[in-house]
């Protein structure tokens, strides 16, 4: 896109709340490195069935992110906006530069998007700017280093490993550089906050600020999801109330995101309507398909003879498997023999509720729970953390995508 994104705004879903629920964006997860380390953060880019942040069921590479694009803007009309999100930083990886470079090539008429932390802004703006990049994310998280030295674990620079406040500040000078540079260009910057109760939620004001004094476009304020393997697992995130609180009394100095999901790095769709799992399988580096991250999917395994088997089946209307181990809203089971088939019952499980760190383990026991009687789980995906608890559990995981029938019991 050549000039200046004014009219790409309207379209821009993350960007104007007015577009939200009617263009479609897609993040290609093609940069798995990282060069910093939040204490918020856990990269575990292998399951399927949690949403947040940094999360992919796979890692593409350039010419296979080109691959699904063209499948998914053939599927979904309503598609605007080409976004690359992680499940690293964007910019720590040079596969993200080869695919802006193919995007621009072949799909002109898409927006292109990238969401950073900012640490290698200040010599990758206008490189970002020359491949048509027109709206840039960065995370801020304080800007003062003695906030920022409680949020950031290590950060990666020059060739060496820099903790506490020496990182932080490193972190912020580039950040701010970063900022006004690309502001500078002509770019649409978008700042995430990630609001941590405790850290830094009494300073993101005046953080906010220091944002629009660069002349940032708007500001998300995002709430901490605790993630079991972080050093902030054991902290609370912010109420609803909190975080309305203090976006109401940043919006007095800058425009506030408000309809922000916390996406994954390979979400598909309208905000709030996810629609990746529908487009998986194009990478031929799988982060977790299966019990194993490296090998293939697993294959079907055949009913020994003998007495039955019950095999529970991950589906949304009883004629398909569709659903994923951890977002299966309901599991069907069958008696299955050499014989034939027989259904017994239908297992309904709880998805009301958001599924993101420790809860997302509670939920995973939970399914796991209701499924105990079953020797076979068969499910459209599945992440790593479920396959090993299964796995240990005895079950035999088969992964399908189809209609329930002969083939998934007898393969």
């Amino acid at each position: 896109m050549d000039g200046r994104p004014e009219e790409a705004l309207k379209e821009h879903p993350c960007y104007s709340k007015d577009a939200h629920d009617k263009f479609a964006r897609m993040h290609v997860p093609v940069a798995p490195k990282c060069n910093i380390q939040c204490n918020y953060c856990n990269r575990k880019y292998d399951c399927s069935n949690e949403s947040r942040p940094g999360v992919t069921s796979e890692v593409l590479s350039p010419e296979e992110a080109v691959e699904k694009i063209r499948v998914v803007k053939e599927k979904i009309p309503s598609l605007r906006v080409i976004g690359i999100a992680g499940p690293g930083d964007p910019l720590a990886n040079e596969e993200t530069f080869r695919l802006l470079e193919m995007a621009k090539g072949e799909f002109p008429d898409l927006t292109l998007c990238v969401s950073t932390n900012g640490l290698a802004l200040p010599g990758n703006a206008q490189r970002l700017y020359d491949l048509g990049v027109r709206f840039l994310t960065v995370t801020m998280n304080a800007s003062d280093p003695s906030v920022g030295e409680k949020i950031y674990g290590k950060v990666q620079w020059g060739g060496a490993t820099h903790t506490g406040k020496e990182g932080a500040e490193i972190l912020l000078k580039n950040q701010l550089e970063g900022v006004r540079r690309c502001v500078e260009l002509g770019m649409m910057v978008k700042i995430n906050i990630v609001m941590v109760p405790g850290i830094n939620d009494d300073h993101i004001p005046e953080l906010v600020r220091k944002v629009k004094s660069l002349g940032v476009y708007i500001v998300n304020i995002l709430p901490l999801i605790p993630v079991d393997g972080t050093e902030f697992s054991g902290r609370r995130a912010p109420t609803p109330e909190e975080r309305k609180k203090l976006m109401d009394i940043c919006e007095l100095d800058v425009r506030m995101m408000r309809h922000c999901r916390q996406c994954r790095a390979d979400a598909v769709g309208l905000l709030g309507e996810d629609r990746s799992s529908e487009f998986m399988r194009f990478g031929s580096c799988r982060a977790g398909c299966g019990p194993s991250a490296d090998g293939p999917a697993p294959a079907l395994v055949k009913v020994d003879g003998g007495g039955p088997v019950l095999m529970a089946v991950a589906t949304s209307d009883g004629k398909n498997v569709d659903s994923g181990f951890g977002n299966a809203s309901r599991f069907d089971v069958y008696s299955v023999a050499n014989g034939g088939t027989e259904f017994v019952r239908t297992i309904d499980v709880d998805t009301s509720k958001q599924v993101a760190g420790g809860s997302h383990k509670e939920h995973i026991e939970n399914t796991a729970d209701l499924l105990n009687d079953c020797s076979v789980i068969i499910v459209k995906e599945i992440g790593s953390m479920p396959s090993k608890l299964l796995e240990k559990r005895g079950k035999t995981i088969r992964i399908f995508s189809g209609k329930i029938g002969k083939e998934i019991f007898f393969p």
